[in-house]
């Protein structure tokens, strides 16, 4: 019996497997190693996960998180979760679940376009390049978080159309002055601009609104896929809530870049479950 994590910044998605099929799932709070530290991430597993996972016996528990790409970060994950896993703990970033989730075995390009951005150049079994994302204050081109930052940027700034701007301050309850102190004292904003990019997909429509989604998105190719060694050889697969949500867009940007998209997939959880269940990764 296996335990498979998808964690991101927002949320972390469980699975447990036994025989090759998910027999039970639950989702708990995020897990970052770059912003919590190794006791905050296990109190979220003793108190949402773990008694979750009684009297179930766990051979493996295969984690995928982000801020999980170097060796420290991966270290404490592991020493967060040893005490309630009796089997092996891998740790690996969440852009290594998404390049085995979307591509398996096969070689190409892996996206995710969620809370957050990444993307890697996948050669079936290694990350062989990758452009740092750089978080969403010098990078995380199309993202939630970007797209947000966007939106209320363009508000305070008078940017829109007066009725629209009218329209997200109503919506959410907003002031400029409470907006600042959300974004610049308040933790997690990233998570706070990633939660207003649902008035963007429904404005999509408002030519506006469009531009800004179609701009960010095709920033997001030039300034990552496109720096890949055969980027217009390579399918590019996309994870993630916006890159699902705004799938049109999303193809609309990478047409006009003559770029390839593949799969567009909410989560990665059901290839992470087909790839450890079928290729028994290690």
């Amino acid at each position: 019996m296996i335990l498979i994590a998808d964690s991101g910044s927002t949320k972390t998605e469980w699975s447990i497997c036994d025989k090759g099929q998910p027999i039970g799932q639950i989702v708990s709070a995020g897990t970052n190693p770059f912003f919590q530290t190794k006791e905050e991430i296990r109190q979220v597993f003793d108190t949402e996960v773990y008694p979750f996972l009684a009297n179930q016996s766990i051979d493996a528990l295969y984690f995928y998180g982000a801020g999980c790409a170097f060796s420290e970060q991966k270290e404490m994950v592991q020493q967060a979760f040893a005490p309630f896993i009796k089997g092996a703990v891998s740790v690996e970033s969440d852009l290594m679940g998404a390049a085995r989730s979307l591509c398996g075995t096969k070689p190409g390009i892996a996206c995710i376009l969620g809370t957050g951005s990444n993307s890697c150049l996948y050669d079936g079994v290694l990350i062989t390049q990758q452009v740092s994302p750089l978080g969403f204050i010098l990078g995380d081109e199309g993202s939630g978080a970007v797209l947000g930052k966007l939106l209320v940027g363009d508000c305070l700034k008078r940017q829109l159309p007066q009725e629209l701007i009218d329209q997200f301050m109503t919506q959410y309850d907003l002031t400029p002055a409470i907006l600042l102190d959300r974004v610049y004292k308040k933790p997690f904003p990233n998570r706070f601009l990633a939660g207003l990019s649902p008035f963007l997909l429904k404005h999509i429509d408002h030519p506006a609104i469009y531009n800004l989604v179609y701009n960010s998105f095709r920033q997001f190719f030039i300034r990552n896929v496109m720096q890949y060694t055969g980027f217009d050889k390579e399918p590019i697969h996309v994870t993630g809530s916006i890159g699902y949500y705004y799938r049109t867009v999303l193809r609309d940007a990478a047409q006009s870049l003559q770029l390839q998209i593949g799969k567009v997939e909410q989560k990665p959880m059901p290839g992470l479950i087909t790839y450890h269940t079928q290729y028994k990764a290690q």
